[in-house]
């Protein structure tokens, strides 16, 4: 009754006919219709080698490389996610991978997203691979150590029951992507059905909101040998032995091109030279920096080709190489080696390290005068009962290094730093900064365990 009293107390309701209803006016307080050349946010660089730069990302940006990514990460499903594909994240989200995988294509594709923390994952890495056998057409994406650290950590008893078969693609990107850990993944979870095909390795950066090329759907990623004398010249010759390289795939949407950083003229096919993109990705500028905005974001080609437009490129201080129409990356500008003379690109390096030491490594010159000295770190335990067997270790370690550097790569190591896990300085997402690596050096920054 009490209730009915109040119905029958309560104002009647007001019907507001809304075809009819006024245009709010400018002053009235409504937010603007946006348009889609808006910033959307700021998605900051990672800074391996220079200060970190806020990238603006427009709505027009976001919406084009998720159509690009979508049609390039599913092929094999007529460019079009399957109804049922679950991303399966650890990445944080201020990162772009994190960003745009994590959050963004989902909103945007209508998919299911299931998410741990970055901590989460490196605590236990089993975590990671039972959140893709848990869910149908698992979406993933990681760094390269990733896949080196659950190869190396997660123990058998700590999948029970875990099926892979049904993953649909693991995009393996933010660094440079080391045949080795590819090969040490797959074949470690195999026995759980992983397939190496759903391995895609992926390029990508912040200036082009993420993504660039992916590799197709394929029964393995495609891994090519490479002479290393000639790539030290510039030049790309495929060989049955020597330089491992992993495929990144034909770009087509956004367009790459191989630039001569000195010219700004084409690269011929094999030619090495600096990666640079354009399509509607391809972000508006850094927030508050002309002058570096105008240097990144202006690229123009000399004498193009009749299907290349000239102006409008972002250039990525990335160098790499195309061979027979698929991409190839070989490090940074800023990071390449010049030791007497000759380009050596410290990925390589560093990627015939780690195959020995089984941790992060960087390689360095320094400059000592009047030459340049070749200095790699290495991060490693110190294994054994007494000093004399833990001393006797890491010798080893030593030897096996510069006897390795020396017979793949021509090159003599003037100083071996054996430090603990961890004393590498490294981005948020994982990159090595090596000019803070040269710092730490020549202030005696690095604590031996070689001392």
């Amino acid at each position: 009754a009490a209730v009915a009293a109040h119905a029958a107390a309560a104002p009647a309701a007001t019907i507001i006919d809304v075809a009819r209803a006024e245009a709010p006016t400018r002053g009235s307080g409504t937010r603007r219709r946006r348009s889609t050349q808006d910033v959307a946010y700021l998605q900051y660089t990672s800074g391996s080698t220079r200060v970190p730069a806020g990238v603006m990302v427009s709505h027009r940006n976001l919406v084009a490389n998720y159509r690009q990514m979508i049609r390039y990460f599913f092929p094999h499903h007529g460019g079009v996610a399957p109804a049922d594909t679950t991303v399966v994240s650890w990445l944080p989200f201020y990162h772009d991978m994190g960003l745009l995988l994590g959050i963004c294509a989902p909103i945007l594709g209508g998919w299911h997203t299931v998410f741990t923390t970055p901590l989460a994952f490196l605590a236990r890495p089993s975590r990671w691979l039972q959140l893709l056998a848990a869910h149908p057409h698992a979406l993933s994406a990681a760094p390269n150590f990733a896949f080196d650290l659950s190869a190396a950590r997660v123990g058998d008893d700590e999948l029970p029951g875990c099926d892979l078969s049904s993953v649909l693609a693991i995009m393996n990107g933010a660094e440079r992507v080391l045949p080795g850990s590819l090969d040490r993944f797959t074949r470690r979870f195999a026995p759980l059905g992983l397939s190496a095909g759903v391995i895609r390795p992926s390029y990508g950066l912040a200036e082009a909101t993420l993504y660039v090329a992916t590799a197709a759907p394929a029964a393995a990623p495609t891994v090519v040998h490479f002479d290393p004398d000639r790539l030290s010249d510039g030049v790309a010759e495929r060989s049955e032995t020597g330089t491992t390289l992993v495929s990144y795939g034909c770009p087509d949407s956004p367009a790459v091109r191989i630039i001569d950083p000195q010219t700004h003229r084409e690269c011929a096919d094999g030619e090495i030279g600096e990666i640079w993109v354009r399509g509607d990705n391809v972000c508006q500028g850094y927030w508050n920096k002309p002058e570096e905005t105008a240097r990144t974001f202006a690229g123009v080609i000399v004498e193009p080709t009749s299907d290349t437009p000239a102006e409008s490129w972002l250039c990525t201080g990335d160098l790499g190489f195309l061979s027979d129409g698929e991409l190839f990356i070989v490090g940074r500008i800023k990071d390449l080696l010049i030791v007497r003379g000759r380009n050596h690109y410290p990925d390589d390096l560093e990627a015939t390290i780690q195959e020995i030491s089984g941790g992060r490594a960087a390689a360095i010159t320094v400059v000592d005068d009047p030459t340049e000295k070749l200095v790699v770190i290495v991060e490693c335990r110190k294994r054994g009962q007494t000093d004399d067997e833990m001393n006797e270790h890491l010798r080893g370690i030593e030897e096996r290094i510069t006897a390795a550097i020396s017979n793949a790569h021509g090159l003599s190591i003037q100083d071996v730093v054996l430090a603990a896990p961890g004393s590498i300085p490294i981005t948020t997402s994982g990159k090595i900064r090596r000019a803070s690596c040269v710092q730490l050096y020549r202030s005696d920054g690095f604590q031996r365990l070689n001392a």
